[in-house]
């Protein structure tokens, strides 16, 4: 794709998109709420439907209509309804770019990953050769919307993906985006960037973005991507992992790698967007090796990952992945949020793929992976985030202690709390606390006020007729959703941070309530109270 002519069709193909509003309202306006869950199914059919009704009662399809069959659901359309709903960019332009083809024989000669698009037989139709459809979302920063293009999915192909498929987005990355921290930086890395999405939410709180992948294809989309959006602030690079910026750093890197755990024999596909090419979870290791070289001092990576459970905890091999010198050890906190034995591991991937069960290649396949992990004693694989960050010169505070290293490895798969604009300002807030009270000895944190976060609730349990409670619990609304068993005192010390007193002079005045010594009850409260200011159910003093 040549950059230089394409750019002013995509800003002809941006006017008309948003001209005809094609958005994820309009299209759900379109074939209902129902219809759109069946969607993200992978279930077309009550759309189809829908859009048959719509299609009876007018005259002449609305753009909207023809938009969504063609590019949402992968189906052919009449050139002349297309030429309406692109009247700016015409079917030539959309032709030019990749978008759609018309006769049998252009599909067939299209390079690389067009080369297995299907046109349709009707010259007078139009066909796509991508997937189009509106994205919305809330972050940090507000609420935006982008048009996303991708490859087609199996719905529209009728047979399983190619291996260089690039994916749209998926609920991987829905889930990095949320985690995703918006602090302003000047600079981020999205590492293995697929169809963009992740530079598109990065380049909302980095003033430059650069954004690497090994296929050449999806850097094509991701570029196309971004001018349609209007995003002018991401540089794209071809090239395996951090080949494409050896020398340089970055305060924030971003990567939904490709950590796909997949037998390396003939046979098996490797899929560009999800297999990286190397044995077991060996990918995954890479990127949080490679990360302390590519980071700015207190630059932060997020990255999604798989990791294998051998004989042992799969976290002391996480572990061992973090070794790297004294004044470079990163800091980590790693989640832990699902665990699958090998039998669902290998369905769920396979199915992934487009390769149906009840088939001999699902069959086939299934057998494969089962082998690869039986040979490399591999009983189970777990799936989570993972959060480094390069140590910086400010670790010391005056007169207090070298600040710890943070290295926090925890399994969590409960759902998570209730976070609209998504986890990762939560992610902020516990990283700054934590970095706040790791600072301070016992007597300074004594003399802090703290006050409760404002999502924290109290629950208390009675027995009928009983003046005390029998269990105290404290709940986070946001965040991870975490729960916390509370005690007499540490109801109270809590139930007092508002701000106002010490945390010093609570525990004191708590003691002389209990009849408790007081140098005994600090010792026991403080290190809880730090537990809670690193999981955001307290909060630090104003800056």
């Amino acid at each position: 794709m040549n950059r230089g002519v394409t750019a002013p069709l995509i800003d002809l193909l941006r006017a008309d998109l948003g001209a005809a509003n094609f958005s994820v309202t309009a299209l759900t306006g379109l074939w209902g709420i129902e219809a759109d869950a069946a969607l993200r199914r992978n279930q077309r059919v009550p759309a189809l439907r829908a859009l048959a009704k719509l299609r009876a009662t007018l005259s002449v399809p609305e753009p909207n209509v023809v938009l969504a069959q063609i590019f949402v659901l992968g189906l052919p359309v009449e050139r002349a309804e297309l030429a309406a709903a692109l009247p700016s960019l015409g079917v030539d332009g959309a032709e030019q770019l990749g978008l759609v083809a018309a006769r049998p024989d252009e599909a067939a000669t299209q390079p690389g990953p067009l080369a297995d698009r299907a046109a349709p037989a009707d010259p007078a139709q139009v066909a796509p050769l991508v997937d189009l459809r509106p994205y919305s979302f809330v972050d940090a920063h507000g609420a935006g919307s982008w048009w996303i293009t991708s490859d087609l999915g199996e719905l529209a192909l009728g047979h399983p993906l190619g291996e260089d498929h690039v994916l749209g987005v998926g609920g991987a990355s829905l889930t990095l985006s949320a985690l995703m921290i918006p602090t302003a930086v000047d600079s981020a890395l999205d590492l293995g960037t697929g169809c963009g999405i992740q530079a598109l939410h990065a380049a909302r709180h980095a003033t430059r973005v650069v954004a690497t992948d090994i296929s050449e294809r999806a850097l094509e989309l991701a570029a196309l991507n971004a001018r349609l959006n209007g995003v002018e602030n991401i540089e794209f690079r071809l090239g395996s992992l951090f080949d494409p910026v050896a020398g340089e750093r970055f305060d924030h890197i971003i990567s939904n790698p490709p950590f796909v755990i997949t037998p390396r024999v003939e046979g098996v596909p490797s899929y560009e967007y999800r297999d990286g090419g190397m044995v077991g979870d060996a990918l995954v290791e890479a990127v949080v090796r490679g990360a302390a070289d590519h980071l700015t001092p207190g630059g932060v990576a997020q990255l999604l990952g798989n990791w294998e459970y051998h004989d042992d905890d799969a976290f002391h091999r996480l572990t061992g992945w973090l070794e790297s010198p004294a004044e470079t050890a990163l800091d980590a906190w790693i989640i832990e949020r699902e665990v699958q034995p090998p039998t669902g591991y290998a369905e769920t991937w396979i199915r992934d793929g487009g390769t149906r069960p009840d088939t001999p290649d699902f069959d086939r396949l299934y057998g494969a992976w089962l082998d690869d992990f039986e040979a490399r004693g591999v009983r189970q694989v777990g799936f989570g985030y993972m959060l480094l960050r390069r140590p910086t010169d400010g670790r010391r505070r005056p007169a207090a202690p070298a600040r710890p290293r943070l290295l926090r490895l925890e399994r969590l798969p409960e759902a998570l709390g209730h976070n609209p604009a998504g986890i990762g300002h939560h992610l902020a807030e516990c990283l700054a606390a934590h970095d706040w009270q790791a600072g301070l000895d016992d007597d300074a944190l004594s003399r802090s006020t703290l006050t409760v976060a404002s999502d924290v609730t109290e629950e208390r349990h009675f027995w009928p007729g009983q003046e005390d409670p029998t269990l105290m619990t404290l709940h986070q609304g946001g965040g991870f959703g975490r729960s916390v068993p509370l005690d007499t005192a540490q109801a109270a010390l809590i139930g007092a941070c508002d701000g106002e007193l010490p945390v010093g002079a609570i525990i004191d005045a708590i003691a002389q309530l209990l009849d408790a010594d007081a140098a005994a009850l600090r010792a026991e409260l403080l290190p809880r109270v730090r537990g809670l200011l690193d999981d955001a159910f307290l909060q630090p003093p104003a800056a």
